[in-house]
């Protein structure tokens, strides 16, 4: 053996590429097609490894709203990504229960994938409240933001440690809360949620009472 070269014993293995992991947190109450739009361009702009989809138990930012139960926001998310091999549906909020911190997940992650290179997808509305969020400095030094745009809405900022990009592709201006207001009133809505959700919101008659 030439003196020069590495021992078994002394060598490093070599490691495998970083992975680009998404994370992409809310309520998807219903999931609808601006989400998958958003996952669309998060996959390809971001070059991402995989994109989870991570539905919150509750909201910090809407404590009196869940119109529909956990499991049926699971059988949405389910039946409507089934088949995107790129795309998993994360249950650990629901798991945990009460509300949703952004930096536990985020440290679940970390501990799962300590070299992962991590982005969460944030509404354009979130950002100026990200230095309020919970345990703010360390979301700052672990994750990447990546902003979600709205039709009509300009670029949002936030000085360093914050570390954000914008998604360029197919913004589109419906919301969960618009088309929740749309079964209540009777209107048509199937064009605007995939399919799997549009069947379980029907068979399972959801959004159809008060607020």
């Amino acid at each position: 053996m030439n003196p020069s070269d590495p021992s078994p014993s002394t060598s490093r293995p070599e490691r495998g590429p970083i992975p680009r992991l998404g994370l992409y947190g809310g309520s998807f109450d219903p999931l609808h097609l601006g989400h998958l739009l958003v996952s669309q361009a998060a996959l390809e702009e971001l070059a991402l490894d995989r994109l989870f989809f991570i539905p919150a138990a509750q909201s910090p930012f809407k404590p009196g709203s869940r119109p529909a139960s956990d499991a049926a926001r699971l059988r949405m998310l389910r039946r409507s990504l089934a088949g995107q091999p790129r795309i998993e549906v994360h249950p650990g909020e629901l798991g945990r229960g009460g509300i949703s911190y952004s930096i536990d997940t985020v440290r679940e992650f970390r501990a799962r994938w300590p070299e992962a290179c991590l982005f969460w997808l944030i509404g354009a509305d979130h950002v100026p409240t990200l230095p309020q969020w919970r345990d703010a400095d360390t979301l700052a030094a672990e994750v990447t933001f990546v902003v979600i745009p709205r039709p009509g809405q300009p670029e949002t900022s936030l000085p360093a440690p914050w570390r954000l990009r914008h998604l360029q592709g197919w913004p589109l201006g419906v919301s969960s809360s618009e088309i929740r207001d749309r079964i209540r009133r009777g209107l048509p809505h199937a064009h605007l949620v995939p399919s799997g959700a549009a069947g379980v919101i029907a068979s399972e008659g959801l959004y159809l009472g008060p607020t």
